[in-house]
């Protein structure tokens, strides 16, 4: 079964403000809510679907990804990556309110539902994501491509492995929260007494205290460096797409969840073939005998180049249609027959500068009546002239 329209899952319109989805999500995760709702499973997928649904519509960028593309746009991109990079279903509760936890200005129990209140989830810093370009040909978005990187980026820290701290004996309990990372604050709501659980003062919602901080990192737990990555770009992709790798950005503090890598995608102009979504576009100039007479041409397509036939008589503004020889759809991608074809604008070549020769070999032919315009092809082109104003 597909899944659900992610407005659809919050309950609002496609037009709806920043402001909005964040209280339709708000309102959905209290609903839904896992202490509210003990041992309900299905309870636990709506919240899940609920995060899944706020993560993208509360992202710009994803959110006009979302609304061109779909649940297509959110997937796509082999080995972790993607155009979205987030499945609520498969992640733990944990995760989500580590993500999401200021929505409720902390992770809120529901003593008064007789939920028995929340249980306590320690705090993980995130990594910031990093951003990158990539200029792709026409025929590296043909096929997809593979692209690697050397980022300059903050990665765990070799000498304490990530924990920040100076040996095994550098890190004790917080004595404030015993661990928890949290403090509980209770108080009366239209919900009825509603206990919140908020971030310790004192280790930031951590449940522990580096008491021995590592020489190497000064008890971050990260340190600057380098980092070799290899994005692999799917076929079709488009100026302004994004590439998203999970886990791929700056490592978090203390063996905190890393940011993700965004690709930004940038097309080069081919010298000689116009992109129309997926499909492509030549302008092909005859010259006058080979309209009138017929005749085979070459043309470049991404792989190469064609041989086309020219029927006797072409007129110009006529479009050839070769199909397949276009470029993958992304909303099709991983179908077979989502490719575009590649359309061939037939435009006549007439010369400026004519030789004593030619001019009279042309007056000669001036009166003959085949070359003049009948009145059925004089009514065509005017159709197809007016057809552009429509």
């Amino acid at each position: 079964m597909g899944k659900r329209d992610y407005y659809e899952v919050l309950g609002v319109e496609k037009t709806a403000s920043e402001a909005e989805i964040k209280k339709a999500y708000r309102k959905k995760a209290i609903q839904y809510h896992p202490d509210k709702n003990p041992g309900n499973k299905e309870a636990e997928e709506k919240f899940k679907e609920a995060a899944e649904a706020y993560e993208v519509l509360s992202n710009p960028d994803k959110r006009a990804r979302y609304d061109q593309f779909g649940h297509a746009g959110m997937n796509g991109a082999a080995g972790g990556g993607g155009f979205g990079g987030f499945d609520g279903q498969n992640m733990s509760m944990d995760d989500i309110f580590s993500m999401f936890g200021d929505i409720f200005g902390g992770h809120a129990g529901f003593g008064g539902f007789g939920g028995g209140g929340g249980q306590a989830r320690q705090r993980k810093f995130r990594g910031s994501d990093l951003r990158v370009k990539v200029k792709l040909t026409l025929k590296e978005v043909s096929t997809g491509t593979e692209k690697k990187f050397k980022l300059k980026k903050y990665t765990p820290c070799a000498h304490c492995h990530g924990t920040g701290a100076e040996g095994d004996g550098g890190v004790e309990t917080c004595p404030t929260c015993h661990g928890t990372g949290s403090v509980t604050r209770t108080q009366q709501s239209i919900f009825g007494m509603m206990q919140t659980q908020v971030a310790c003062p004192q280790c930031g919602g951590e449940g522990k205290i580096i008491k021995h901080k590592c020489k190497e990192c000064n008890g971050e737990g990260i340190v600057y460096g380098e980092e070799i990555v290899t994005v692999k770009i799917p076929a079709g992709v488009s100026e302004g797409m994004q590439v998203t790798l999970n886990g791929k950005g700056n490592a978090g503090k203390h063996n905190g969840v890393p940011g993700d890598l965004l690709v930004l995608i940038e097309e080069e102009a081919h010298p000689e073939l116009i992109r129309d979504e997926s499909d492509l576009i030549y302008n092909l100039l005859l010259s006058v005998p080979t309209a009138a007479l017929g005749g085979t041409v070459e043309i470049p397509t991404i792989d190469g180049k064609a041989k086309i036939k020219i029927e006797p008589g072409t007129q110009p503004g006529k479009v050839l249609r070769l199909r397949g020889k276009g470029l993958p759809n992304i909303n099709s991608y991983g179908y077979s027959n989502g490719v575009g074809d590649l359309l061939v604008n037939v435009s006549i070549y007439i010369p400026e500068n004519l030789t004593k020769e030619e001019r009279q070999a042309l007056e000669k032919w001036q009166d003959a009546e085949n070359f003049k315009p009948n009145t059925s092809l004089k009514e065509k082109i005017f159709k197809k002239f007016r057809s552009l104003f429509d």
